[in-house]
């Protein structure tokens, strides 16, 4: 099984590693910094360095329950040690999203009760879906108003893991409509913005709510009679 270097440091942007085995055109490692994707996050791209040769990693998923690294040519064989690179500004890009998604749920929550029907994130731009009857230009504002605050507030962010039963027993840990955790999990891991939102995830986050950016609500339309979108993107 490959450690899960992402999830003990989100803003690692090098490590080293070891070829597991070989999966079609990608390879598996004893230990990863790459996000395989998850949660409507993207998975990581970037580079692995192994002797004198240099391979694109275009893509991180789960095949065959493992972790696999998509390459653009032949793969190294196992056994080799490697050197991996996250493509960093794309990284961080998602991360501040991911962050501003939380903080965009928690508080639609708070003021609204709604539930997340829907999510999609691409660097610096991000869609939520909640299951809302209504939602009006002046909701957007206020939306966008009450977010910002709490970017300003510079809450902490941190990260935890749980047993599944205590995981279980904390009030409103799944926002989303329907519960997406597999039964098999037998550890949640936790993602805190403090004072704000505790959730359930597994993707990157940054440090604090302040790193995000200024989040603007550019866009809200009807997905259906009780599912409402919010379109973000955050400055640069």
């Amino acid at each position: 099984m490959t450690e899960a270097l992402y999830h003990l440091d989100s803003y690692m942007k090098e490590f080293q590693a070891t070829v597991t085995a070989v999966v079609g055109s990608g390879v598996v490692l004893d230990r990863s910094a790459f996000y395989p994707g998850g949660g409507g996050q993207p998975s990581d791209t970037g580079l692995l360095r192994a002797a004198d040769t240099e391979y694109q990693v275009t893509k991180v998923g789960h095949k065959e329950g493992q972790i696999v690294h998509e390459l653009d040519g032949a793969p190294p064989p196992a056994g080799i040690a490697v050197t991996g690179v996250i493509d960093w500004d794309r990284r961080y890009k998602l991360m501040r999203t991911h962050t501003a998604l939380h903080i965009l749920c928690s508080v639609v929550w708070r003021d609204y009760g709604a539930l997340v029907t829907g999510v999609d994130m691409q660097p610096l731009q991000a869609r939520m879906d909640f299951e809302m009857e209504h939602m009006s230009a002046d909701f957007a504002r206020e939306m966008e108003e009450k977010v910002n605050l709490e970017v300003d507030a510079d809450r902490p962010v941190t990260s935890t893991v749980l047993p599944r039963d205590e995981a279980m027993q904390v009030p409103d840990l799944i926002r989303t409509r329907i519960n997406l955790l597999p039964p098999n999990i037998a550890e949640v891991r936790v993602v805190d913005i403090h004072d704000l939102d505790l959730q359930a995830d597994g993707g990157t986050h940054v440090a604090t709510t302040s790193e995000v950016g200024r989040i603007k609500v550019v866009g809200h339309q009807s997905k259906g009679r009780i599912n409402k979108r919010l379109r973000i993107e955050i400055e640069e």
